[in-house]
């Protein structure tokens, strides 16, 4: 990696520039402030230094710089983080210097270019065309249309093929974009992958497009659906469709809801649930949810009501059950998809979504409605509720929803916990590859700033002077301290080490944007009467050393040096 790629960001992007599309900044003294993201709270404790590059909560007590923000609120590594402040700031991240490496990232910036400008020219193609009609038919609003930069591929074999070849790039970046194919049986012959349909562009977590999928628009397809193969971009078990657009609001709503399909998500979103996010022709995946946990551990299963749905919704909810996230699921009507339900009642989808139950809830409702017969019911609750249950991590929650389950069957929880107890452990925690999170755990709580051992009063003090030295260089308050603190300690230089940012932060909080030389006179005062009281205490306990060992000189020049400090003491009091 290249050494100065750390630098090159810092000098492009500024904390405030990293930290201000996650939360809301306002000018506070010499810092900014705004509600911290990483807890609850309604007055704001997080405080950002521009001047120092540096960001602080006093609520949580975490910190740090620009790439440990991003690590914290993304929930990735160093190595995610400067993967995702390079593209930020347009820097290109050198993991080597050989030949190869340079041309692999090459040949990935071409990809990127190709699918961007192929999202752009599908986009261009919009107006006017049969994939238009069918959006306003779905009640796909104009602003939709437009933000989401839905597309329209022609019928026609090589369009877009000839239209980017036009323009510079190769068959080979074409193919490695999965944007034409390979004719069968005529070597050197391509073809486009995408003819007569409504695209939908799918981007990382990032904006990027890495791939698409493409309704048909001819009833006469074979394939209703058809997605982007696998390429070095699109991975379909890495990517949700619209992540994108929802991250900020899972975030500020606290949960992801996570529908069947593209048209799903354009509506939710346009009816209000921002939060809203979809699979891409693949069942759900660890990588998924581990990408939903960057911005909330609460997922909100919101999939059709068909047998085929209620099954995908029990397999998705295990697995996330078992990764530590809450689930919660919403009850659609028979026969509809969120897409429909939204198009001809949002009032009752919303009231659908308000009256979603935690996952087990869910299906024993379910359950309960579909089995009639008390031993099918009982066999189904085994088979579908418990599966759940036992992928709890927490063994609080799982209690909780043993009785819960026992109630609604009309069982003991003794009995639950028995056929809890014949159910296989997942063979992956077995071999302890999924970490089970503390109960109650959180990321604050595992990310506290460790608590130190308790001060003096004059540590505290001098750390304090030594802050607003820090925080107001070269300015005549800064003089002012250093003579005081100088002259108090008789001491002939100012004490070396590194300050604390907390300690930063709370001297801009406490003396302001401009403050005068005389602002840190009582902190001065403090100083020097907890150094008086210390060594005081210190003669004291030398004359007592001396008494015990009878020793009558050294107790006369304790007692002195007592009085002399008893008397600077009381100009104190």
């Amino acid at each position: 990696m290249a050494t100065d790629t750390v630098q090159q960001i810092k000098d492009k992007l500024s904390i405030q520039d990293i930290v201000a599309p996650y939360v809301k900044l306002t000018k506070a003294g010499k810092s900014l402030v705004g509600l911290c993201p990483f807890h609850k709270e309604k007055t704001p404790s997080f405080h950002v230094s521009v001047e120092r590059g540096t960001w602080h909560c006093f609520g949580c007590g975490l910190g740090g710089d620009g790439f440990s923000f991003i690590e914290k609120i993304e929930n990735v590594d160093f190595k995610g983080a400067l993967k995702i402040l390079a593209e930020k700031a347009g820097v290109t991240i050198e993991y080597s210097n050989s030949s190869s490496s340079r041309e692999r990232s090459s040949r990935t910036e071409r990809l990127r270019e190709v699918m961007s400008r192929a999202g752009e020219w599908y986009a261009g193609k919009l107006s006017g065309s049969p994939a238009e009609t069918y959006a306003k038919k779905r009640n796909l609003s104009n602003d939709t249309v437009r933000d989401w930069r839905l597309g329209y591929a022609p019928d026609a074999w090589r369009a877009l093929l000839e239209a980017l070849t036009s323009e510079g790039f190769s068959i080979e970046e074409l193919l490695g974009a999965g944007l034409i194919k390979a004719a069968d049986g005529k070597q050197g012959t391509y073809y486009d992958r995408f003819r007569n349909r409504l695209l939908f562009p799918i981007r990382d977590a990032a904006g990027r497009v890495v791939a698409f999928t493409g309704r048909a628009l001819s009833a006469d397809d074979p394939a209703k659906y058809l997605n982007s193969p696998e390429t070095e971009l699109y991975h379909k078990s890495e990517i949700l469709f619209g992540m994108d657009h929802a991250k900020d609001a899972i975030r500020t709503r606290g949960f992801t809801m996570l529908v069947e399909g593209q048209i799903d998500v354009l509506l939710a979103h346009q009816s209000g649930f921002e939060n809203a996010v979809a699979l891409s022709g693949t069942a759900l995946s660890e990588k998924h949810l581990s990408l939903m946990k960057r911005y909330s551990e609460n997922l909100m299963l919101v999939l059709d009501a068909d047998s085929a749905g209620l099954s995908a919704t029990a397999k998705s909810a295990a697995l996330a059950l078992s990764s530590g996230l809450r689930i919660k699921a919403a009850r659609l009507p028979a026969g509809k998809d969120p897409a429909e339900l939204i198009s001809e009642d949002p009032k009752d989808f919303t009231a659908r979504i308000a009256a979603a139950k935690p996952i087990v809830d869910f299906f024993l409702a379910e359950l309960a409605e579909k089995e009639s017969d008390p031993h099918r019911l009982l066999r189904s609750a085994e088979n579908i509720v418990l599966p759940l249950i036992a992928a709890m991590p927490s063994p609080m929650e799982r209690e909780h929803f043993v009785q819960i389950a026992a109630r609604t069957l009309g069982l003991s929880g003794e009995a639950v916990r028995e056929s809890l107890k014949r159910l296989q452990v997942s063979p992956r925690l077995q071999r302890g590859e999924m970490k089970r999170p503390e109960v109650g755990g959180s990321f604050n709580n595992v990310q506290r700033t460790v608590q130190q051992p308790a001060r003096s009063p004059a540590e505290i003090r001098s750390e304090q002077l030594m802050a607003v030295l820090g925080a107001y260089p070269n300015t005549p308050l800064a003089k002012r301290v250093k003579a005081g603190y100088l002259q108090i300690t008789e001491a002939k230089q100012l004490p070396a080490g590194i300050l604390p940012e907390q300690a930063l932060f709370k001297a801009e909080q406490t003396f302001g944007d401009n403050p005068k030389e005389d602002a840190a006179e009582e902190l001065l005062h403090a100083f020097e009467e907890a150094v008086i009281r210390e060594a005081y205490q210190e003669a004291v306990m030398q004359l007592r050393r001396a008494e015990s060992k009878g020793d009558i000189s050294a107790i006369k020049e304790a007692q002195a040096k007592c009085a002399k400090i008893s008397a600077r003491l009381a100009a104190f009091k």
